[in-house]
């Protein structure tokens, strides 16, 4: 039987460091640092600059994953990209990706197929879903998966914009996943969707059941209304709902592979908010030093944090061979999932 192991990890965050006190005295947002702490864990984020988007980020990350796993981009079958921020509405930047990744070039060109995932905070789950499947079934030895996100240019930075603002950054991470005849890699990746919630947290930007779908002025440029354009949350229930979900597919996970809690050695939760995590962590007894997090440095990356959680940790030497992990994570639609992996 062929299994899905994930071979190389990598990351990238923008060098601009932007701290509590720069959201407040830089941009102006009705805050304070002990105010977004103390709610959420987060101490600063990174922002991109100008010019740059989720590809570019993607790129470098993808570039040190390939080299952790000793592949070139030529050996890659398939790219999928999670993301909520492409470049544009279309397309979308897993064919950006391929592009930057020099794979269109030459007389090796490899015209690799690459996809978009759009499913906010649990995307990267969804994208480690999809390669999975591709491995297994002996449709891809090398899948490239990365998730990347450029919030920062679609914040509210304004008085108005706390509540929402002061949560995102911007950053990427990748994997591959390789195929291997070894017992080891990605045991079981399980899914969940409640459409009822979708606008509990979302970002609608314009509404493609309208004609046109952005009002427009007489000179036929559009004007988005300020509810459309910035994120809207409703953050007792996203609290609330992110633990049950997260709580009840990470039991699941387990149940299914026939996997104590006590068996699992590192728990990549999505770092959407500190507080969360911790009473997850304390609801099922999780022992702090198994609940690795970087929340407060980047705040909340979406698609990005567990994949760039997961490279930090194969870095500093705490996430190893052997180690069993589990990759839980919730957000917007609600969507949710939660994998188990032998590293």
């Amino acid at each position: 039987m062929v299994n899905a192991y994930i071979s190389g990890t990598g990351s990238y965050v923008p060098p601009r460091v932007v701290s509590n006190d720069a959201l407040i005295h830089e941009f102006g947002v009705d805050t304070t640092h002990e105010w977004i702490v103390q709610r959420t864990g987060i101490e600063t984020r990174r922002f991109a600059e100008a010019g740059v988007g989720t590809a570019d980020m993607a790129a470098e990350a993808a570039r040190a994953a390939l080299a952790e796993a000793g592949l070139a981009a030529h050996d890659l079958d398939l790219i999928v990209v999670a993301t909520l921020s492409p470049e544009h509405a279309f397309p979308g930047s897993g064919v950006y990706l391929q592009r930057k990744l020099g794979l269109c070039e030459g007389d090796d060109a490899k015209f690799v197929p690459a996809l978009d995932v759009r499913n906010q905070c649990s995307g990267f789950l969804y994208a480690l879903s999809t390669a999975v499947a591709h491995v297994r079934a002996g449709m891809a030895r090398h899948v490239l998966v990365v998730g990347a996100e450029t919030h920062s240019a679609a914040l509210d930075l304004s008085p108005e914009g706390r509540a929402v603002s002061s949560l995102f950054g911007d950053g990427a991470g990748a994997v591959i996943v390789s195929a291997t005849d070894e017992d080891r890699g990605v045991r079981g990746v399980y899914l969940g969707a409640d459409g009822r919630f979708a606008e509990v947290l979302c970002q609608k930007i314009w509404d493609i059941r309208q004609r046109p779908f952005v009002p427009k002025n007489p000179d036929r440029s559009g004007t988005v209304p300020a509810d459309m354009l910035w994120a809207q949350m409703d953050g007792k229930v996203v609290f609330k709902h992110a633990v049950a979900a997260m709580v009840g597919s990470l039991m699941r996970a387990c149940s299914s592979l026939s996997v104590d809690l006590q068996d699992i050695d590192l728990f990549f939760f999505h770092q959407a908010n500190l507080r969360i995590n911790q009473f997850i962590a304390q609801q099922l007894q999780i022992p702090e030093e198994k609940v690795p997090h970087n929340i407060e440095r980047y705040g909340n990356t979406t698609a990005a944090t567990i994949p760039l959680l997961l490279a930090e940790s194969a870095r500093d030497g705490r996430l190893v061979r052997g180690k069993k992990v589990a990759m839980v994570a919730f957000g917007s639609g609600f969507t949710w999932g939660a994998a188990i992996a032998d590293w």
